[in-house]
């Protein structure tokens, strides 16, 4: 299983250039079974980091442009009667698939978002009081554009805490920037990427990462940080007992990509800000939660 780790980050850093701590940090939290939002300017290379990781983890992909007109439907799938069986039929939405791309999720009314509190969650969806299960594993990788931007709908505290990591993927390096404008990396270099494991591999390494222990001082030293965000005065709520859970997972993710059965500090710290950030709404105006987070960080 090391060597499909290694061969997966490899292959990514051949598209995403780099961009080595960002990739990194996708797949740490696809081990650790959670979702993925990114946060960026448009043509930034989201929607290529979400097809290379489908085709390197052998998923099917699915995505879904968010507009402002998107139903719930659209997303979860529809009822439709069959005349020749007398009876309703569900047809699936792009929601039943193994990595769901919800690009611009930010574009769409809070009532679309909505949609896929349950899918995240539960790995569920109801649809006409019926609970149909979700395939697995079930991945949602969702990009949002900066808030700031015309047309977008800020994403409501209960929808982010869906997602176990937020990432920025910024702009990338004068070298990098080159290899792209070569056609050496980026979307050009997605066909020539190969399948690096099946989707029985990821529920076998997500599995591992359970098994991944961390001990009594690893989680007094988790408590602390999520103590000192609670008593930090420019925070208005500090991280919730959920998420000091997703904290303790991504770092046994992060912990197994490093070929250890066993958390230390660091993996915590490595994870800690795109677990946190956007979990957290500041008080004092100017300052960012990372920059506040970073600070609790070094404080614990």
């Amino acid at each position: 299983m090391d060597a499909i780790i290694k061969n997966c980050l490899e292959s990514m850093s051949g598209v995403i250039r780099g961009k080595d701590n960002e990739v990194r940090l996708a797949l740490c939290c696809f081990l650790a079974r959670g979702h993925l939002l990114i946060e960026d300017l448009p043509g930034m290379g989201k929607t290529a980091m979400a097809l290379s990781f489908s085709r390197l983890l052998g998923l099917e992909y699915q995505r879904i442009q968010f507009t402002s007109d998107l139903l719930p439907a659209d997303i979860l799938g529809v009822s439709i009667f069959d005349q020749s069986a007398s009876d309703f039929q569900f047809k699936p939405g792009p929601v039943f698939t193994g990595m769901l791309l919800a690009d611009e999720v930010n574009r769409a009314s809070p009532r679309t978002q909505s949609a896929l509190l349950e899918a995240m969650e539960e790995r569920q969806v109801t649809v006409d009081g019926e609970a149909r299960m979700l395939p697995q594993p079930f991945i949602v990788i969702a990009t949002q554009n900066p808030v700031f931007q015309e047309g977008t709908f800020a994403l409501p505290e209960s929808q982010q805490d869906r997602f176990l990591m937020q990432i920025h993927m910024g702009y990338p390096d004068t070298e990098s920037e080159k290899a792209i404008l070569k056609g050496e990396a980026g979307r050009l270099c997605l066909n020539s990427l190969e399948q690096a494991m099946t989707a029985e591999e990821l529920l076998l390494l997500q599995e591992e990462v359970d098994k991944v222990s961390a001990s009594d001082l690893l989680l007094d030293y988790i408590l602390r940080l999520l103590k000192a965000t609670r008593s930090e005065e420019h925070f208005e709520v500090g991280l919730s007992p959920r998420a000091g859970l997703a904290l303790l997972q991504a770092a046994k993710a992060w912990a197994r990509i490093d070929g250890r059965n066993y958390v230390v500090p660091e993996d915590v710290q490595a994870v800690f800000l795109p677990v946190a950030r956007h979990r957290l709404i500041t008080s004092k105006h100017g300052i960012s939660p990372s920059e506040l987070l970073a600070r609790v960080n070094v404080m614990v």
